[in-house]
């Protein structure tokens, strides 16, 4: 399905007016982006609200081994939890869009006379999609009233979560709909030549750009990183790799334990002519993975 509508924006690069989507396929995604999202805020002058019932200290990013103190972040509003039954259930515990959008206008006018810099938004909807009298179209409905407060404002800024297992694809693209900016991770690496990112579902990396000598050391450093199995590489937005490069993609599968392998998804014809020629296609531990095709879905 074609995406390009959307602004796709790191996690960190977001700004004020963003309504953003995070569909996350794994708990470690979501707090690899919702984690920064969070934290980042709370380092600046600017105000969290978080939608959930957990407890402020195991919000993600916040918790042990974090130089935050969260009891004094809530004591100053600079961090608000608000449960989802205070934000946006009505008295018979059904949800009501109306009151979430409500919410959401109340969190901000108290933020700007608290004199904040800027308000950030999170929550996570996927209870909504499995819970008693779930409704997509309420859901949808609820979506477009925070985008209506969120997207004309100088200060506010939202990512709408969602567990992408947690529906069908239909839902998943109804409710992506509604976004104008998609989440993601922050780039492992980003020199403005080549930009390597995390992906979860398939366990990997996407790399684009250029792929030169000046940036093997990085690369190889990324694929050391990679937990041991079947990690794939998206190649789809590589625009062009050396020799070298290619040498050390090699290098790095055959060095694989027989049980795992490096899967190179979206190779370009002329990538994969190449790779024919000098025979690496044989190698143990290198896989050719699928085309752009075959993996088409809902980012």
């Amino acid at each position: 399905m074609d995406t390009s509508w959307f602004a796709k924006r790191p996690v960190s690069a977001l700004r004020p007016g963003d309504h953003g989507w995070l569909a996350y396929t794994s708990q470690e995604e979501r707090d690899r982006v919702i984690g920064p999202f969070v934290r980042e805020g709370l380092e600046t002058t600017e105000k969290v609200v978080y939608v959930t019932d957990l407890p402020a200290d195991r919000l993600p990013g916040l918790g042990r081994g974090r130089p935050i103190d969260v009891d004094a972040l809530v004591r100053s509003s600079q961090l608000r939890v608000i449960t989802p039954r205070e934000a946006c259930l009505d008295r018979r515990g059904t949800f009501e869009p109306a009151k979430m959008a409500d919410t959401v206008a109340r969190e901000l006018g108290s933020a700007f006379g608290q004199g904040f810099r800027a308000m950030r938004l999170t929550t996570d909807h996927s209870w909504l999609l499995n819970g008693p009298g779930a409704d997509l179209g309420r859901m949808v409905g609820c979506e477009h009233r925070v985008g209506d407060t969120v997207s004309p404002s100088t200060m506010a800024m939202a990512i709408c979560q969602v567990d992408r297992h947690a529906c069908r694809p239909a839902e998943l693209a109804a409710l992506r709909d509604t976004h104008e900016v998609l989440v993601e991770v922050n780039p492992e690496f980003d020199d403005g030549i080549l930009k390597i990112v995390r992906t979860f579902e398939p366990d990997g990396l996407r790399v684009e750009g250029e792929l030169d000598a000046a940036r093997h050391s990085v690369f190889a450093d990324q694929l050391l990183r990679l937990r041991p199995g079947r990690i794939h590489l998206d190649l789809s937005r590589l625009g062009f790799i050396d020799l070298g490069g290619l040498h050390l993609l090699a290098k790095h599968a055959t060095r694989l334990p027989a049980d795992a392998a490096l899967i190179l998804d979206h190779l370009s014809p002329d990538l994969e002519s190449i790779i024919d020629m000098v025979g690496w296609h044989r190698l143990p531990g290198l896989a050719r993975g699928r085309r752009l095709a075959e993996t088409e879905g809902i980012a």
